[in-house]
């Protein structure tokens, strides 16, 4: 046992670690050795999931069985170090990967069988498509999208409300749509506005269509009744898809973060969004006021 705390202190592990899990994440060497590249993937994994098991922390007890589902899940070092850390030594809870690759669902399944992570599920479905899967339970208590591409995102947010989350956690990636929107309409507005000057240029483009994209994300977050807090990710400093969106339930619907979406939709030109992608939004006249 000693040996073994010697080993999780050189290589830099948390303490009760599978080593096994490790190896076969190929993160651990076959020498037992965590190279370069390695070191700095599970270090980004490691704050992941100390963020996570805060939340899960939050769940109140009676509910007694944590319920995570981990959306674009791709080879599940998160949803295999957490449930790994967390889950498999409470005995209670179960987590759910999302995935469209039907060769990293399998390799996924086979893995957690070998490791007798029986509370582990993988599923061959799109965010979009789990929202009405049979496989998943009504509620999930956690929701996470890390690097979910493009509109992933804004299914994950769906799915999230509509299976009740208490949190979401969310790195967006490659969010391709809001720009395409604006080069579309780029003539028109910079007729009607010098702020379009912000994406005359398509580098600025897909830079401003991506801060857009967030802050709608945000703001109908916060309309469909979760506090939001945006942070940036460690370890993940040279990378642009660093930013990591914490949504929390608390049931107070604000007015003026509908307002708000509303009036930068209009102002981006971006009204046919709305139906699309924040459905649900709830009308102003049924919203009490607020301080923000």
């Amino acid at each position: 046992m000693k040996v073994q705390k010697d080993i999780h202190a050189e290589l830099g592990l948390r303490p009760g670690q599978s080593l096994e899990l490790l190896r076969e994440l190929h993160i651990l060497t076959r020498e037992g050795k965590v190279n370069q590249d390695s070191r700095r993937k599970l270090k980004q994994v490691y704050h992941l999931v100390q963020f996570i098991e805060k939340l899960l922390l939050e769940i109140p007890a009676e509910g007694g069985h944590p319920t995570l589902a981990d959306h674009g899940a791709g080879k599940s070092y998160l949803g295999f170090i957490l449930y790994d850390l967390f889950f498999q030594p409470r005995g209670v809870g179960h987590i759910y990967g999302v995935e469209t690759r039907a060769e990293l669902v399998e390799r996924s399944r086979e893995l957690a069988r070998r490791l007798g992570f029986e509370r582990m599920s993988f599923l061959h479905l799109s965010a979009a498509e789990a929202a009405d899967a049979a496989q998943l339970p009504e509620k999930i208590d956690v929701v996470t999208a890390l690097h979910a591409c493009d509109t992933a995102t804004d299914d994950a947010i769906a799915f999230g409300l509509r299976k009740h989350a208490k949190f979401m956690v969310l790195v967006p990636c490659c969010q391709a749509e809001v720009a395409s929107c604006l080069r579309e309409q780029k003539a028109l507005s910079l007729s009607r506005t010098p702020l379009a000057e912000l994406w005359r240029h398509p580098l600025h483009t897909r830079e401003v269509g991506s801060q857009v994209t967030n802050v709608l994300r945000c703001l109908y977050l916060e309309a469909m009744g979760y506090s939001v807090t945006v942070t940036e990710l460690v370890g993940w400093e040279h990378s642009m898809k660093n930013e990591l969106i914490l949504a929390r339930w608390t049931g107070q619907r604000k007015r003026s973060a509908a307002e708000r979406l509303r009036a930068l939709l209009a102002e981006f030109g971006l009204q046919s969004l709305e139906a699309l992608r924040y459905p649900g939004l709830p009308e102003l006249a049924e919203l009490g006021s607020d301080s923000n």
